[in-house]
């Protein structure tokens, strides 16, 4: 297992290396003048000017130039600094990236926890109201937009939902848990329940074609009541393909955070991405591509282990 760990770590730095490339690329291809933008004359800075500005922030040089200080500096943990701002990068971050985190594992949660047992259930109730229902359930998460979901409900909370009235400012969950609660829940909601559909629809598929395998007839002729059969002998093995969707999932958790960080003015790094991208302010735009793409992979890696630890017999070297 160390083996395979070891392996799949080293096979990543191709992986982030082209990403980083090919982001680092996108940023400079990007309509808008950088130059006005820091120097804040529009169209009026002399050419003395733009070179000064274009020297200081060590974006004279060609692009592979740019991107080996570049690459020099994350080797180093040196995130750099806001070419509007002139923050460090790192700083903000560190402010910034636990409350993405938290909202990205809360939506997990709720994506988790409405997806599977309704699978199960509609599986087990195969052609009942309930599999009716838990099938349209799905369709429709799966056909709404979780941007879609966040507007309407953001505009109809004041009049009709009080409850879902997100608090004007951002409290730290270790300073007020509940009214930081208050803030992360209905985003979370919102974003872990519309991945909640291809969820139920796997499990419910997984549920269908384990529950007709022969260990788990012999389990019912040893006359094990259907709850167990359902949950001790059948779930286990229905998990895998649900467990690989899951992992599927966490890219568009990584996205989607971007809109209801937007919506919900929570200062995420999806947040603090959109008002980079808006200011060309390349330094972030590369690090939280960079720390996204970071995100991703290990929770695909993630979803390999967690295969294993599932069956038994699937074995890593």
């Amino acid at each position: 297992m160390q083996t395979y760990i070891i392996r799949r770590l080293i096979l990543m730095l191709p992986t982030l290396f082209g990403l980083s490339f090919l982001v680092f690329i996108m940023v400079r291809l990007m309509p808008g003048d950088i130059v006005a933008l820091i120097s804040g004359d529009y169209g009026s800075a002399s050419e003395e000017t733009r070179a000064a500005i274009l020297k200081d922030f060590q974006l004279d040089a060609n692009i592979p130039t740019q991107y080996a200080r570049w690459l020099g500096q994350m080797v180093r943990l040196d995130l750099g600094s806001s070419l509007i701002s002139s923050r460090p990068v790192g700083d903000e971050l560190a402010n910034r990236l636990p409350v993405t985190l938290e909202l990205g594992i809360l939506a997990l949660i709720f994506n988790v926890s409405i997806g599977v047992p309704v699978g199960i259930i509609s599986a087990v109730r195969q052609n009942s109201w309930a599999d009716y229902v838990g099938r349209s359930v799905a369709i429709g998460f799966l056909a709404a937009p979780n941007f879609w979901i966040a507007l309407i409900l953001f505009a109809l909370a004041g009049r009709y939902f009080h409850w879902a009235v997100p608090p004007t400012t951002y409290v730290p969950f270790t300073e007020d848990p509940i009214g930081n609660l208050k803030l992360m829940v209905v985003p979370a909601l919102i974003l872990g329940g519309a991945g909640s559909g291809g969820v139920m629809r796997f499990t419910r598929t997984a549920m269908l074609e384990t529950l007709r395998q022969d260990y788990v007839r012999t389990a019912r002729s040893k006359g094990l009541t259907e709850r167990v059969v359902v949950l001790r002998h059948a779930l286990r093995n229905a998990l895998i393909p649900v467990v690989t969707i899951l992992g599927l999932t966490i890219p568009n958790l990584v996205g989607g955070s971007v809109i209801i960080e937007t919506v919900y003015s929570i200062p995420g790094m999806g947040r603090y991405y959109i008002s980079a991208i808006n200011q060309l302010d390349f330094p972030i735009i590369q690090v939280i591509a960079l720390v996204s793409a970071l995100v991703v992979v290990f929770a695909n890696l993630a979803v390999d282990l967690a295969y294993s630890y599932l069956d038994p017999r699937i074995r890593y070297s």
